[in-house]
Parts: structure tokens; C-alpha cells; sequence
């Protein structure tokens, strides 16, 4: 495996494979490895003559207020787990390589950014578009896999690729989950023994409303209620940032559930911000 700083040095290697007629497959991270990253590794490494695996803490995803400088990373390690499991390149670039200081350039999907997360973090998406269409013009990918646990980020990444006729594949990959439900977090490593305990809650008020859902209840508000009220019984140190019934493509909210809906949530325990979904199928 090789590791690469430089974008230009990436882009030029990248270009050449598809000069020669190589397929390349991206997954894009912020590192810290999980099982969640790795099933994305093992899931594009196949499919693919070579696989990028880029490990870059966004600084235009976070906010002023959020965890840019605490991110948890692990560099040595995360480089051995990206080679094990198969990446041809581990880029790892510092933010300076990829933002020049009068960077004036953003992408946006604003329709799909409106709720969710980004009521409560505005300029999330756009640092998220604007790095992923990067990381695309740097290793031309032919595909890319992204984690369904941040639902909204892959909806808005499908509709970018879809509108700029991006030539990528966009594959979404399911939420990788601990035994007891709890899914796989970078952020999980912020939990105290205590809030670890309680949250799997979240995971189990989803796959209630879920059987609720499947057994008639059509109304989005009850829906909402009745995961708000398993949620604060089971994760009382918890405090919901939203709780919301959304269309799975365009994020809109939902009143009256008549096909397939998202039921998606953030919690905030302690110093994390937990996500979470559930499709539920109707």
C-alpha cells in the first residue's frame, strides 16, 4: 500500500490507471477505522482493479463550536487496517493541501440539506459536497461506498452525482451495528461508561417505531411521540437534536406514511452526537 499526502500526486496516479484501463473505487473517511469503515473496504476492494482509501478530517464540515480539534484519529493504525484490507493507496492529506487560503469555491445541495442534520448544522453538507466532488477529481473513481448510518449525506451525495453528471457509481452500504444495536461511531469513543450503556436505546426506540409503523400506525406525528418517549425513558441522559419522519430520497418530512419512510434521529450524550436511522418499508 502506498501512502500519499500530495492531491497532485494522487491525481496524477489515479489518472494514469484510468489510462490504463484500470476501474478505481473510493472510500472516503475521516479515519479512526471501525468495522463500519472496513465493511466499506471489503465491499469496494472486489469490485474493483484498485482501491483508494482517502482518511481526511474535513475542516468545512464542522462547525465553530464542534470537535474538529478533539476528532479522535489513529494514523498507524488506521494505515495498517486500510492495507489488510486491501487499499492500493491510503491518501491522508493535511487541510492545507486541500484548501488553498483563498479557497472561494463550495457545492451545495441546499433542497436536501434543509432538515435533519443540517437545521442544526448549516454548513455541514457544503463542506461535505464540496471535499467528496474533491476527492472525485482526484482519484476519478468509477465508484465510491458511503455508510446508510449518515443517511442525509448519502441522499445529498447521490443527487450531486446525479445533477453535475459525475461519472461514479455511488454505492450505499448498511449500518454496521455493535451486538447490542449501537451503530458504529468514530464518536462512540466519546461515550462514558454510563452513556455507552443507555445507547443502544436509540437503536431500539427506531426498530419499535418500526413495528409500530408495520402494524397500521400511518400517523408520522404519533410515530414521532412514541420514539421521543422510548428514547427519553431508555436515554435519560440523552437530548434529542431532532426526531423526524422523512420521504428516504428527497428528506422531506412526512404527516401521513404511505410508502417508504425514513424514521432518523441525532442525540446528543455527554460530549457525542449520536445518528441514527431506520427504512422502514411499507
Amino acid at each position: 500500500m502506498r501512502k500519499i499526502t500530495d492531491p497532485k500526486e494522487l491525481q496524477e496516479l489515479c489518472l494514469e490507471w484510468r489510462r490504463q484501463g484500470m476501474s478505481i473505487g473510493l472510500v472516503p473517511t475521516m479515519g479512526f477505522f471501525h468495522a463500519g469503515h472496513l465493511s466499506l473496504m471489503d465491499h469496494v476492494h472486489p469490485l474493483c482493479d484498485r482501491m483508494v482509501v482517502t482518511l481526511f478530517v474535513n475542516p468545512t464540515q464542522f462547525g465553530p463550536s464542534e470537535d474538529l480539534n478533539s476528532y479522535p484519529h489513529d494514523l498507524e493504525n488506521d494505515a495498517r487496517l486500510a492495507e489488510k484490507h486491501g487499499a492500493d493507496i491510503l491518501f491522508a492529506p493535511e487541510a492545507d493541501a486541500m484548501y488553498n487560503p483563498d479557497h472561494a469555491t463550495w457545492v451545495q445541495v441546499p433542497e436536501l440539506a434543509r432538515g435533519l442534520c443540517g437545521r442544526t448544522r448549516p454548513d455541514h453538507f457544503q463542506g461535505v459536497c464540496t471535499v467528496v466532488t474533491k476527492l472525485f477529481m482526484l482519484t476519478q473513481p468509477t465508484l465510491a461506498a458511503f455508510g446508510q448510518k449518515d443517511w442525509q449525506q448519502l441522499a445529498i451525495i447521490r443527487r450531486m452525482v446525479q445533477d453535475l453528471n459525475i461519472p461514479v457509481e455511488i454505492h450505499g452500504r448498511p449500518i454496521v451495528r455493535e451486538a447490542d444495536g449501537l451503530a458504529m461511531s468514530s464518536r462512540n469513543a466519546y461515550l462514558t461508561e454510563e452513556e455507552r450503556a443507555c445507547a443502544p436505546g436509540i437503536h431500539a426506540a427506531l426498530k419499535a417505531a418500526e413495528k409500530l409503523v408495520l402494524e397500521g400506525e400511518c400517523n408520522a406525528e404519533t410515530v414521532k411521540n412514541f420514539i421521543r418517549t422510548r428514547i427519553t425513558e431508555s436515554v435519560p441522559m440523552g437530548r434529542a437534536d431532532y426526531i423526524e419522519l422523512v420521504t428516504p430520497d428527497g428528506i422531506k418530512p412526512v404527516e401521513s406514511i404511505s410508502g417508504p419512510v425514513l424514521a432518523a434521529v441525532a442525540v446528543y450524550m455527554g460530549k457525542a452526537r449520536l445518528i441514527d436511522n431506520q427504512y422502514i418499508e411499507v
